[in-house]
This record gives structure tokens, sequence and C-alpha cells, in this order.
């Protein structure tokens, strides 16, 4: 029978991890920069964990199971918000403040595979527990620009929309929403670039929004303004007072503060469709539009009390890999073959042939290697050394250490593979010597 990889999954060759593990080093390098600490949980937890989180609704996106003979329903985690919550309410009391944890997990989501979405995937997750206020708003999004900018993604390439839960209700209210249907209203504004603009109208109306309210609302959740431009042009396309936005301008000056601004547009449009969310949203986006979001996140204050734990403000976000990659790819900012991004051996030891060099090959491999230098070797029969080399150079390796004659009297040859200079060293020497090579 011949096997291939479930739907909607991938496989890592060497290569293709060297690529993943790239994008893993950005996200890992820019979490410790900013003072984040990293962990993980389990890869399948109690189905109820998520429901309790999103409503019965989100079974039918999960892979669930039960266990022959048992009685208790799992789910393969499809996000690491909950396990998370879950965390931090168990250690509420010993926990120092604030929580600062990144993960990087992978996820399954039992959905149709489709471009930038799979239904396995890897994702970086950074929340920021214990503190509020647009100062710990901007850090956390510093973040998210840090990996980026890590991966050499720039504000003309990436854009991140900024909204906020309270502003968008207050913007919905006063163009006619019922205040017990701001949650719809919000949904609604979620999924409006997923239906036709004859449905998105019926809806609106249905809501309150029609005529002249359903106009404002279009052109205030349409309307994009750039941080230096201040708030008062979203307000004037809302036809609202601008102190109606006041949380946006705050953060407006946070985010400036902190060096982020010419990353960050405000976007009413942005307002992260699950109820969870109590604040400042946001989702990173490909400057084009051509791709599903990169990021997104927002304020979740209410969500560890949820799980049992003490009531704690708490900001996150999780940024995918598979969209990321995609737009990094797209600019060249991968290569095209992730082989060069394998680590480099620092040498391809080589027996020319003679039987003491055969013997003394696995003995030099060893010893170089517990130096703690890069070594390899062939593993074929030839005594071909011409044949050897072109290996020893398809492995990338920096140098090709020869082992022929010379060993008797305790040298070996030393070959630059990148300038093709060869010389003699004592074998006594050889460990330093690349170590000097590689500095």
């Amino acid at each position: 029978m011949k096997f291939q990889a479930p739907k909607g999954t991938r496989d890592f060759y060497p290569a293709e991890m060297a690529v993943r593990r790239r994008i893993e080093s950005a996200w890992r390098e820019a979490s410790v920069a900013f003072g984040f600490d990293e962990i993980d949980g389990p890869t399948f937890e109690h189905l109820e964990l998520y429901t309790a989180k999103s409503g019965e609704g989100i079974v039918s996106e999960l892979f669930s199971f039960r266990r022959a003979g048992g009685s208790d329903d799992y789910a393969l985690r499809p996000e690491f918000t909950p396990t998370l919550a879950r965390m931090a309410a168990a250690r509420a009391a010993q926990l120092p403040v604030p929580i600062k944890w990144f993960a990087v997990p992978n996820f399954f989501r039992a959905e149709r595979p489709q471009r930038g979405r799979l239904r396995e995937f890897f994702q970086w997750n950074v929340d920021l527990l214990g503190a509020e206020g647009p100062a710990i708003d901007a850090e956390v999004i510093g973040v998210a620009v840090g990996a980026l900018a890590r991966l050499g993604l720039g504000p003309a390439d990436v854009r991140v929309k900024i909204s906020h839960r309270v502003a968008a209700a207050r913007l919905v209210r006063a163009l006619g929403v019922a205040e017990e249907s701001v949650a719809a209203a919000f949904e609604l504004l979620d999924r409006r670039d997923k239906m036709p603009p004859e449905e998105f109208t019926k809806r609106a109306a249905a809501l309150g929004l029609g005529g002249d309210s359903l106009s404002r609302f279009e052109s205030a959740v349409r309307t994009r303004v750039q941080l230096a431009d201040g708030i008062g042009a979203l307000a004037a396309a809302a036809g609202i007072p601008a102190v109606e936005l006041a949380e946006l301008e705050a953060l407006r000056e946070a985010l400036v503060a902190a060096g982020l601004g010419e990353w960050c547009e405000f976007d009413l449009g942005i307002v992260r469709g699950l109820a969870y969310y109590t604040g400042t949203v946001f989702e990173v986006h490909e400057a084009s539009g051509g791709e599903r979001a990169i990021a997104g996140g927002g304020r979740y204050d209410g969500l560890v009390e949820l799980f049992g734990g003490p009531k704690t403000p708490a900001i996150g976000f999780g940024m995918g890999d598979v969209v990321l990659g995609l737009v990094l790819a797209d600019r060249g900012l991968l290569p095209k073959d992730g082989t060069e991004l394998l680590p480099r051996p620092d040498a391809f030891v080589i027996s020319a042939g003679d039987p003491a060099a055969d013997a003394e090959l696995p003995r030099l491999v060893a010893r170089l290697r517990a130096g703690g230098l890069h070594v390899r070797h062939s593993y074929k029969a030839t005594r071909n050394v011409g044949k050897l080399l072109a290996d020893a150079s398809k492995q990338r390796s920096r140098f090709a250490v020869i082992l022929g004659t010379e060993l008797a009297e305790g040298r070996v040859q030393l070959k630059d593979l990148a300038s093709g200079e060869q010389r003699q060293v004592a074998l006594v020497d050889l460990a330093s010597a690349l170590r000097a090579a590689g500095a």
C-alpha cells in the first residue's frame, strides 16, 4: 500500500524543517527580548474546556474523540488561549505578576483546507496577564512587530490594524443598534467580507442599521487612519464626536511612544468576532490585503476568571506559520531551497584508503565531536577521494579532513572547500584550527 499524509497536514523534510525553525527562531527571539517565558500544554484537552469558552458550536470545528471504554470527551487543541487561562487559574496565587508567557505549539482544526488555512499548523502565542492599560497593549503589539522585523518585513509589507471593542460598541449604539444587539453587530462586522453585499445590508437592517445609519456605519468600518493623523478622521467618518473614541486616542499615544506608529493603523472594521474580547483588538495583515490575517488578538480580561481563577486583566495574540510563510516567500525573504538554512558541518572527514586511516577515522570523528564540533563522514565504501570530496561539498561542509599517508607522522590534509586551499595540519592542532576557521 502507498500512504500519504492526511489532507491539510504537512511533511517537514530537513529543508522544510529548516524554514520552519527560521520562523520559530524569530518568534522566540522577539519573545525573549520582550521578557516573555516559554510554556506549553497538552496536545489534547477535555472538550468542555473549549465549549466553556466558545460554546457548543465549536465542536464541529474540532478533532474530538472519546477513549475506547472511557466516558470523557477530549479534543485536539485548536488554539492555546483556553489552555493558558486554565494554567494561569491553577497557579494564580503563586505566579508573579504580570505573567508574561509565550508558546509555539501545533494546533488542529477540522476545517476544509485552503490557501493559508490547514488542518494542522504551528502558531506563536504571546500573552501578558495581570496588567492593563494602553502601554501594556502597545507592548504586546510590539512583540509581534519585533518578530516580523526580524524576518525582514517592514511597515510597507504588513499593517497592524487596530480597533477597540468599547469604542466600536459606542459607534454601533450611536448609529441605532440596541444594546442587546451589539454582539450580533460585531459578529456581522467580523463576517462582512465573507458574504454578498445584499446579505450584509439585509442583516444590518435587521439590527437597526438602515439608510443613513448604514452608510455611516459602512463608511466608518472601511476608513483606515494612520496613527500620525490622529483619530479625528475616524470620528468624522463615523459621524460621532472624537471623545467617543477616547480609548483609541490613548492607545495611539502609547503606540507612538513605543516606536510603532508607522506599522499601525486604526480600522474599526476589526472587531474579532469572538465574544470574550473586551478592549483593544488587532490583526496583522499583508499590506495588499491579498492573504488572510497573519496574526490576530486582543484584550480578554474575563477569561481566566471563567476557568476558576481570580479576575485577571489579559491581552494576547496568535500568529500562525502558514500565512506568514506565504507572505515571506512572496517577498523573497525565505530561500526557495531551505537547504541553505541547514547547519553547516565544520568538517567532513575522509579516509584516503590506507588501513591506518580507516582505523583512525572513527576515533578522530569522535574526538572532534566531543570537542563541540559539527563533524560528518562518508558511509560509502568507495576509496575515490574525489567522489568523497564531492559529497562533502554537497553537505555544505566548510572543510574536508583527509586522512592519508601523512597520518603516520601525526598530520592530516585540511582542505577549505570554498577556496580550494589545502594545507597540512598536525593532528593535535586540528580541532583548534577548525574552531579558528569557523570563528
